[in-house]
């Protein structure tokens, strides 16, 4: 089926369609698998894959209700403080949301329409102008079981309508910083630094965050928002030791590098004199420095929200220092997942483990080969058909819902790339992300998966759990 308009009806009809379909009855248990591989010309794999109908008595559930405005369970509350923040009852973690209900953040990045010519011309056409748009975009997630927006969303636009979602703000403190310095470059999906080492030791970052971290007082009275990214992927990984040491002579990282070497060393200390242990503990020391300072200046100007961290990825999150490193200083740890078919549970666990924080998921997703997109750029996996897509929703947020420290998953994203914009990140040129494609085009069978998962996320948790989630409280 191919929808020809985006509209609310329309998305609400697909929403009904998948919810009878998945309550009409119990499905038997299956060995099902999807071909996917990790990018054009890689080899396709076989994955073991998870749907709601491979679940007989979580499939014939019923959709929850009933729900606060938020989005969060209206029968499952506690305090309620006016805005966001995170709670751990039992074994499980929960965000809670302004009036007090449990609450599982389902989110959507980059909610923002495109700026192409073709995408503009479609734009128009379909909702005449932002307000129709955001009114529109918001009751189309809505209907799919969705009550958040991830990074790069337009904000404002979305914060207009009468039942906004909840949103979050990225604020690139490093990324800004490192703009107005000098030395930073552009890498596919964030931002490159000399070495891999931002600029953390630099006399004037702190100065700087704190000064930047001012216009977040506009939005600290807003129940509605959700928190706050402070930066994208930053370069925690393991070898930072060496590679500040080998930054020109005299730069502040290179002398805070050597300095930190030497104290523990000798005055005569160099790279022969680096233990692993020297560059697992320098690597907590450069974390630990940057979180202090940026977290200190989000609370400072706005400490009524969440500080969702920085989007942890790639190789930094098998490191525990890392994640010892941001806890003390993050609401919630935010991690990039992507390699992963399935959820690693005691890999989730690690991270919440370490830190002592919830996790929230703030990218993944899967490419589409039937969506006419060359699929070139992006971590995300590649799969054969828009129905492959949704199944794999299906079998990663399961992974998610049944870990206990997780508490809500971002899908990379609103809508597809748009080829013809060539400014764009080199990541996001020319590929099949999106729930819709470029010219605001659902993809259905990902959005049938999606509304099954979302609009029974809280019943899914109570099935994995086995008992209320209020239940261990005294």
């Amino acid at each position: 089926m191919k929808l020809k308009n985006t509209s609310r009806n329309c998305l609400a009809s697909i929403g009904l369609v998948a919810l009878t379909l998945a309550a009409a009855g119990p499905a038997q248990s299956s060995s099902r698998t999807v071909e996917a591989a990790a990018k054009p010309g890689h080899p396709w794999q076989l994955f073991p894959t998870r749907t709601l109908a491979d679940l007989p008595d979580a499939a014939s559930e019923k959709v929850d209700a009933p729900l606060t405005s938020y989005g969060g369970q209206a029968t499952q509350k506690v305090k309620a403080t006016g805005f966001f923040y995170a709670t751990k009852l039992g074994s499980r973690w929960w965000l809670v949301d302004p009036e007090g209900g449990l609450f599982l953040n389902k989110g959507v990045v980059g909610v923002a329409p495109l700026k192409t010519p073709g995408a503009q011309a479609a734009f128009k056409s379909k909702f005449g102008n932002l307000a129709n748009w955001a009114a529109q975009t918001t009751s189309q997630l809505h209907d799919l079981g969705f009550n958040g927006f991830g990074a790069w969303s337009d904000v404002d636009a979305m914060g207009t309508v009468p039942q906004p979602l909840a949103g979050t703000r990225i604020w690139n403190f490093m990324a800004s910083y490192g703009h107005k310095r000098g030395g930073t470059f552009v890498q596919p999906g964030h931002t490159g630094y000399p070495n891999d080492c931002i600029f953390v030791f630099d006399p004037a970052f702190e100065t700087f965050c704190d000064d930047f971290a001012k216009q977040l007082s506009a939005g600290k009275n807003d129940p509605h928002l959700l928190g706050h990214f402070s930066d994208n992927e930053l370069p925690f990984k393991p070898g930072l030791l060496t590679n500040y040491l080998a930054l020109p002579k005299g730069d502040p990282g290179q002398r805070a590098a050597l300095t930190w070497l030497q104290i523990r060393h000798g005055a005569k200390a160099g790279l022969k004199e680096i233990t692993v242990q020297d560059d697992r503990d320098f690597l907590e020391f450069v974390v630990t420095r940057y979180f202090r300072i940026v977290a200190a200046a989000i609370k400072k100007y706005d400490p009524n929200h969440l500080y969702l961290g920085s989007r942890f990825y790639g190789r930094g999150l098998a490191e525990p220092e890392i994640l010892r490193a941001a806890g003390p200083f993050v609401d919630v740890v935010s991690v990039n997942y992507y390699n992963t078919w399935t959820p690693d549970a005691a890999r989730l666990g690690t991270w919440e483990r370490e830190s002592h924080k919830p996790i929230l998921i703030t990218e993944w997703y899967a490419k589409g080969m039937d969506s006419g997109m060359g699929n070139t750029g992006g971590a995300g996996w590649l799969v054969k058909t828009q129905r492959e897509r949704g199944e794999f929703y299906e079998n990663f947020t399961l992974g998610l819902l049944e870990s206990k420290v997780c508490v809500g998953w971002h899908w990379f994203k609103y809508i597809d790339n748009d080829p013809a914009d060539t400014k764009t990140d080199p990541s996001n040129r020319d590929s099949n992300k999106g729930m819709f494609n470029n010219r605001f085009e659902p993809y259905t069978p990902l959005l049938e998966s999606m509304n099954k998962i979302n609009q029974r996320a809280y019943s899914l948790i109570k099935y994995f759990d086995g008992k209320s989630p209020l239940a261990s409280l005294p």
